[in-house]
């Protein structure tokens, strides 16, 4: 009786199960012919808004009526691909749509990236979150969003691409929903109340959205239970207030202030040392005329098309495929693009208002440096055969060797081409004197010096014919050990310092983002696993849940590998580029009378004037409340570097003792540079020592 009793009740599950199954088929058939039936019509509304959109939106236009740059967050490859078709076939220029998703390779997104930033062509970015962290699309200031993610922390980082400190332009964001769904009112509400929200806090509330939370659930789960509820009365009253607690103005102004506490203590705590490194680095950059004057000269002789649109900006319509080709050899990031459509080398030109934004070139944009790789290819044989430099303001007697080394820093990823990725390259200066004396020379010394005439030359020759220490071997190996030991090391340290502390601020995101985005998909897998063991089929089966979760923790693991190789820093052995024999006027006055005007001798006691002079300033800068510091040693443009330690701000003092009655005052070429540098900041001390 068991046994007919098990039997009776296994034919009556199979024949509830066969029926479950075919309602299930039938259910499935239906959704297939509607399916098919819409992809016959060809009636897409969200595509419709999308398109109305682009044709009509005033926002959309400039006022020469030209289409400005737009960017499209979709939530799904699929949907990228669909949109990137159509709207390359609504522009009727493919070429024009730029796409980023999850499948490029980095390399390859930063590619993407810099092609929609800079090439006037590419109008429309097509992308699904892998653009919504750590890319700046600043270039556009126009977004839709055509899906709308179940994480409102998404929203955040997708509008923060564009809505970014230096932002000139008023940002506008599009949010496609669909109506008539219970998806749709739930956001459709949620966005109402976030506009509210946005306008009554002056539209800080998109920089804490992402914190928003509805009780003990989430965005997601809010959706879904609104899918499930169905028309339910009190399930909606239910999310309707879900909301209204979630966006309470007093919640979100607390939000806002728990933020703002936060940068200030960022601030107090670093704000000095960071202003301190931003204050130095301005005083001691290269003047932007020079590397303007520079660049546009070599790329236009290397065959690159350049022109001048606004003051201090201009247009790139062509960069020579040899440029483009150093570059991709030596692994430059960002890549080259075959135009920019606007370029400057002054920081204050990058963002003008109404104006499309500029890239700033500057040392180690990849469109400067691979420049200067080719132009170095042509003619790096002239820094090898040397030359003679005459110092005008140089009293003294003695010669010296002025040799430039190369000094490159590298980490440990590889570049295409199997060589070290460069990190920062820097050309620096050794003097040598015939004593055995070396010191570093500065950042650009040969700026004060003057050529030799060709008229003095055979006395020069003949003169220094027997000078022993003027041996190439002999300079190259001494140069080599002053600059291992002390330059190397110090430009080293300072690439370190700076690389390391950026490397672990991108660990902690990538870090934390991806192990978010892991945890998830582990969840949703058990969660599906166990309604398959239920019986039930769901949309997505745990197979693919867990495989979408093993691939991003592969692509964590990657990435951590690819940053560890980044902080791995390591300086290579300098390289003697060229050199030049460097005479003082006060030599070249003795070997030829009247042939050059003598220098100012000033007093015989030129060291122990200047000395009191150092002396009287440190005197007057502590007296005054400042803080200095005896740099003269650097030969970097000042004297005496002083802080005030009430603001953290530097002053450059560029001290000149004369003994009293001194007629003449000399300022050389680098000190004039450093004052054009930070010309609020820098000060000229004369000072007048009696006897």
């Amino acid at each position: 009786r068991l046994v007919a009793r098990m039997g009776r009740w296994t034919t009556g599950l199979l024949r509830s199960h066969r029926a479950e199954s075919e309602l299930f088929a039938a259910q499935v058939r239906r959704l297939e012919r509607l399916a098919a039936e819409v992809r016959r019509l060809g009636t897409d509304a969200k595509w419709r808004e999308l398109s109305e959109l682009l044709a009509e939106s005033p926002e959309m236009t400039d006022a020469a009526g030209s289409r400005r740059k737009l960017v499209v967050f979709t939530e799904h490859r699929d949907t990228l691909d669909y949109l990137v078709d159509r709207l390359g076939t609504l522009l009727g220029r493919p070429e024009a749509i730029v796409a980023i998703h999850g499948g490029l390779a980095r390399r390859a997104r930063r590619a993407a990236e810099a092609r929609f930033k800079n090439d006037p062509e590419a109008l429309i970015l097509v992308a699904t979150d892998a653009a919504g962290e750590g890319i700046n699309l600043q270039r556009a200031h126009l977004m839709v969003n055509y899906d709308l993610p179940w994480n409102p922390n998404r929203l955040e980082q997708r509008f923060g691409r564009i809505h970014r400190i230096g932002q000139t332009e008023p940002c506008y964001l599009w949010n496609l929903v669909a109506i008539e769904t219970r998806e749709g009112d739930v956001y459709a509400r949620l966005l109402e109340k976030l506009a509210q929200a946005a306008e009554d806090l002056g539209g800080q509330v998109f920089d804490v959205v992402g914190e928003l939370t509805f009780g003990e659930r989430s965005l997601r789960d809010l959706l879904i239970e609104a899918i499930r509820s169905g028309s339910s009365p009190a399930a909606r009253a239910e999310l309707e207030r879900a909301i209204e607690v979630a966006l309470d103005r007093r919640y979100l102004e607390d939000l806002l202030e728990a933020r703002a506490l936060g940068a200030e203590v960022l601030d107090t705590s670093r704000v000095r040392s960071v202003r301190e490194a931003m204050d130095r680095a301005n005083a001691r950059r290269l003047q932007p005329h020079f590397i303007r004057s520079f660049f546009l000269e070599a790329f236009r002789r290397l065959g690159g098309a350049v022109s001048e649109r606004e003051r201090g900006r201009f247009e790139v319509t062509h960069v020579p495929a040899r440029i483009r080709d150093a570059a991709r050899r030596a692994g430059m990031r960002p890549p080259l693009q075959r135009r920019y459509e606007r370029i400057t080398f002054d920081k204050d030109r990058i963002a003008i208002p109404g104006y499309p934004l500029a890239e700033f070139v500057c040392p180690g944009h990849p469109l400067l440096d691979a420049t200067i790789d080719v132009l170095l290819a042509d003619h790096a044989d002239l820094l090898g055969r040397g030359t003679i430099l005459v110092d005008p303001s140089d009293p003294s007697d003695e010669p010296r060797v002025l040799v430039f080394v190369e000094d490159v820093v590298v980490d440990g990823r590889s570049r295409p081409d199997g060589q070290p990725s460069v990190v920062s390259r820097r050309l620096d200066f050794v003097e040598l004197f015939e004593d055995g004396r070396s010191r570093n020379a500065g950042p650009a010394p040969y700026q004060d010096y003057e050529p030799l005439g060709p008229e003095l030359r055979p006395a020069v020759e003949a003169a220094l014919a027997d000078a022993a220490w003027l041996t190439a071997d002999a300079l190259r190996r001494r140069a080599l050990a002053f600059a291992a030991e002390t330059l190397s090391r110090a430009h080293l340290e300072e690439v370190r310092r700076r690389t390391l502390e950026r490397v672990e601020k991108i660990r902690r995101e990538v870090t934390s983002r991806l192990r978010y985005e892991i945890n998830y998909w582990d969840r949703r897998a058990a969660e599906i696993a166990l309604a398959e063991e239920a019986g039930k089929t769901p949309r997505l089966n745990s197979a693919r849940a867990k495989a979408r979760a093993d691939e991003l923790a592969e692509r964590l693991e990657a990435r951590l590998r690819e940053l560890d190789a980044e902080a791995r820093l390591d300086a290579l052995p300098p390289v003697v580029a060229g050199a030049a024999l460097v005479l003082p006027a006060g030599f070249l006055a003795r070997l030829a009378p009247g042939a050059v005007p003598p220098p100012d001798q000033g007093p015989k006691e030129t060291a122990a004037v200047e000395a009191a002079a150092m002396a009287a300033v440190l005197a007057a800068e502590r007296a005054a409340g400042f803080e200095p510091r005896d740099v003269s040693a650097e030969n970097l443009g000042y004297d005496v570097e002083s802080r005030d330690p009430a603001t953290g701000r530097l002053r450059y003092i560029e001290v000149k003792g004369r003994v009293a009655g001194a007629t003449t005052i000399t300022v050389t070429r680098n000190e004039i540079l450093c004052s054009l540098n930070v010309p609020d900041q820098w000060y000229l001390a004369i000072v007048e020592v009696g006897d």
